[in-house]
């Protein structure tokens, strides 16, 4: 399975409730952070509902 990096590049002020647990769900908290997971169905859902806020790069396995 392919991983990928997230990385929240907007802040959640102004954002919906659902919104900002959605973030919080992906593992970000703040401004920059960054994380790396599994491309799942699930969490490509989930950086859908946020894509306006983040960024995403694949990971290249070696």
């Amino acid at each position: 399975m392919a991983r990928i990096r997230i990385r929240q590049k907007r802040s959640k002020i102004g954002s919906s409730k659902r919104q900002k647990r959605t973030l919080e769900a992906l593992g970000l908290r703040k401004i920059n952070s960054s994380v790396e997971v599994e491309a799942t169905p699930q969490i490509l859902g989930m950086v859908n509902k946020v894509k306006h806020l983040v960024q995403v790069e694949e990971i290249k396995m070696s």
